[in-house]
C-alpha cells in the first residue's frame, strides 16, 4: 500500500466558500424541462405541473443559483415568448437542438419552480441573434418594481413583485461556431460592453457575466479572453469558463487526472484577466464563473439535425448520459478544483440537473432517481462551509498520456470557525492499489469524526440506473484519529469526504 500525507492547518486559507459555487444549469434542451422538470400528467406532479420527486432531489443536491435559459438555446430565443398566457405563446423551431420549443414553461413558471427548490435565477441574454434592446427590456420586465410599460406587463402577466435577478450572462458561447450569431472576440466584445452598460444604466446593482472561452481546447483559448476583457473589464464582474470531461479511447488514467486542466485552465484565465487590469491600471479584480462544467461524453453524441424540413420534436431525448462510479470519482476531484479556486472562482454551473448530463434522471410516468454523480455533488454542498483552506501534500504520482505526471491524490478542506466544523475532501486516482492518507488535523484543536462519505465501487463501471437505480451509494468508512492525525485507507478509484467538529 502506498502512503500519501495531508496538513490542515486554517492559516493556508484559499479564500471564503461561495455558495454560488454550487449552482445549476437548466437550459430548454431534449428532455430537460419537459418529462424532466415538468409532466404535468404524473402522478408527481403538484398543482403547476411540476414534479414533487425532483424538486426533492434538486433541494437535496443543495443547490444555489441556477443559470436559465441555455446554454445554446440562448441564442436563438425570444423571451417574450415565454411570457403571458399560455395559450397565446407561439411555439418556436430551437435551431441549437433541433426541437420544438412549445414554450409551456417561461420565465414565470421557472421562477415558481426554482422558489420550490429554495434556488436564485441566473438568468442569461440573447447576445447571439439579438441586442443590447432586447437585453434592457428583459432586465425592465423581471426587475424594475412598477412604474413602466414592461414592468406593468409582468405585473398584469400575475407577478406583483419582481423576481430581481442577481446575475446576468451575456450570452453564451460567442467563441463556438456552432453558436447561432457567433462573432469574433473584438465584435463580441464591443457588443458585450454596450450591452452592459445599458443594462446598468437600468439597474447598477446588478452582476454581468461576460463569456469566456468555451473550453480551453478552443484555437482562441487565451486570446479570446484578453481580446474581450480589453472591451468589457470595467463592464463586468465574472468571466466564464466551460469544461466538460470524459474517457478517451479507455485511458482512464487520463481521466482520472482531469481536475489537472480544470486547475490550468482557471489559472489561465485569472493570469489574463489580471495581466488585462494590470495594463489598465485597475486594482479591479475579475472572477470567474465556471457556469458550465461536468463529465460529458460528447464523442457518443451523434449530430443534432433534421432528417427533414418537419423533422422538429418535442422534448426528445437527448444527451442522456449514464454515469459510472469511475465518472462520479473524476467529478468529485473537479469539485476539488473548484474548491482549490475560491478566491477566484466566484460561481459555478453544474451542468445540466435532470436527464440531459444530469445527476437526476426521470422516466416518463415513472421513477425519479440519482446518478453516481448526484452523491459527491450533494455531499460537498452540504458540508463545504466557511472558507476553503490549501493542503500541503505529499503523495505518490501517476503517469497519464494526457496530462503528463500528476499527483495519485489531490484534495482540498474547507473550515468554519463560527460552526467549530472542518471537511476534508480526498480523491484518489490510482487505478490499482489503496493508498493510506495520513491527514493532520493537529491545527484544528481537538476534534472528532462526524461524518464520513466514500465512493468507491470494486466495479469502476458500476451506474445507477432505471432497472437498478440503488446500485452506487456512498458508504461510511473506518478513520482513526490519533494525536492529531486522521489515518484512512482509500481503495483505487474513489472519492471521499470527511466531516470533523471541534469538542474544544
Amino acid at each position: 500500500m502506498t502512503a500519501a500525507r495531508l496538513t490542515v492547518d486554517p492559516r493556508f486559507a484559499i479564500g471564503p466558500v461561495s455558495r454560488r459555487l454550487f449552482g445549476g444549469f437548466v437550459e430548454h434542451l431534449g428532455r430537460h424541462v419537459y418529462d424532466g422538470l415538468y409532466e404535468p400528467d404524473h402522478p408527481e406532479a403538484d398543482e403547476r405541473g411540476f414534479r414533487r420527486d425532483v424538486i426533492a432531489l434538486v433541494r437535496e443536491l443543495g443547490v444555489s443559483t441556477i443559470r436559465y435559459p441555455g446554454g445554446n438555446f440562448v441564442s436563438g430565443f425570444r423571451w417574450e415568448d415565454s411570457v403571458g398566457s399560455r395559450a397565446e405563446r407561439p411555439r418556436r423551431l430551437d435551431l441549437a437542438w433541433h426541437s420544438t420549443e412549445t414554450n409551456e414553461v417561461g420565465l414565470h413558471e421557472f421562477s415558481d419552480w426554482l422558489e420550490a427548490v429554495g434556488s436564485d435565477l441566473m438568468l442569461a441574454v440573447n447576445l447571439g441573434t439579438r441586442g443590447t434592446l432586447e437585453a434592457i427590456d428583459l432586465l425592465e420586465y423581471a426587475n424594475v418594481p412598477g412604474g413602466s410599460a414592461l414592468s406593468q406587463q409582468r405585473i398584469d402577466n400575475g407577478r406583483a413583485a419582481p423576481f430581481d435577478v442577481r446575475v446576468w450572462c451575456l450570452g453564451n458561447e460567442m467563441d463556438g461556431p456552432w453558436q447561432l450569431g457567433h462573432r469574433s472576440a473584438d465584435d463580441y466584445g464591443k457588443l458585450a460592453s454596450r450591452t452592459a452598460k445599458g443594462m446598468r444604466q437600468l439597474d447598477p446593482t446588478i452582476e454581468l457575466v461576460v463569456c469566456g472561452s468555451s473550453g480551453a481546447q478552443m484555437p482562441t483559448f487565451g486570446e479570446w479572453e484578453r481580446v474581450v476583457l480589453e472591451h468589457t473589464y470595467d463592464d463586468v464582474d465574472m468571466i466564464s469558463c466551460h469544461a466538460y470531461y470524459q474517457e478517451h479511447d479507455g485511458d482512464a488514467e487520463s481521466f482520472l487526472a482531469s481536475a489537472v486542466d480544470m486547475d490550468r485552465f482557471i489559472e489561465a484565465v485569472v493570469a489574463t484577466a489580471d495581466h488585462v487590469g494590470a495594463a489598465r491600471g485597475s486594482t479591479k479584480r475579475i472572477g470567474i464563473s465556471f457556469d458550465e462544467w461536468n463529465v460529458w461524453y460528447i464523442d457518443r453524441v451523434d449530430a443534432v439535425k433534421p432528417t427533414a424540413i418537419d423533422d422538429w420534436p418535442v422534448a426528445p431525448r437527448l444527451l442522456e448520459d449514464v454515469y459510472s462510479v469511475l465518472d462520479a470519482v473524476v467529478f468529485g476531484s473537479l469539485l476539488i478544483s473548484l474548491l482549490k479556486h475560491a478566491d477566484r472562482v466566484a460561481s459555478a454551473s453544474l451542468a445540466q440537473l435532470v436527464n440531459v448530463i444530469a445527476p437526476i434522471m426521470t422516466e416518463p410516468g415513472g421513477p425519479a432517481w440519482r446518478q453516481t454523480t448526484f452523491f459527491p455533488f450533494a455531499i460537498c454542498s452540504r458540508l463545504a462551509r466557511g472558507r476553503a483552506v490549501r493542503l500541503p501534500l505529499e503523495a505518490p504520482t501517476l503517469d497519464t498520456a494526457r496530462y503528463g505526471t500528476v499527483p495519485a491524490v489531490d484534495a482540498v478542506a474547507t473550515v468554519d470557525d463560527e460552526a467549530g466544523t472542518a471537511a476534508v475532501f480526498v480523491v484518489h486516482r490510482g487505478l490499482e492499489h489503496p493508498v493510506a492518507v495520513d491527514i493532520d488535523v493537529s491545527a484544528l484543536g481537538e476534534v472528532e469524526v462526524v461524518e464520513t462519505h466514500l465512493l468507491h465501487d470494486d466495479d469502476p463501471g458500476a451506474a445507477n440506473t432505471l432497472d437498478e437505480p440503488e446500485r452506487v451509494r456512498p458508504r461510511a468508512v473506518e478513520t482513526r484519529l490519533v494525536n492529531g492525525i486522521l489515518s484512512v485507507s482509500l481503495p483505487p478509484v474513489a472519492w471521499i469526504a470527511l466531516s470533523l467538529r471541534r469538542t474544544g
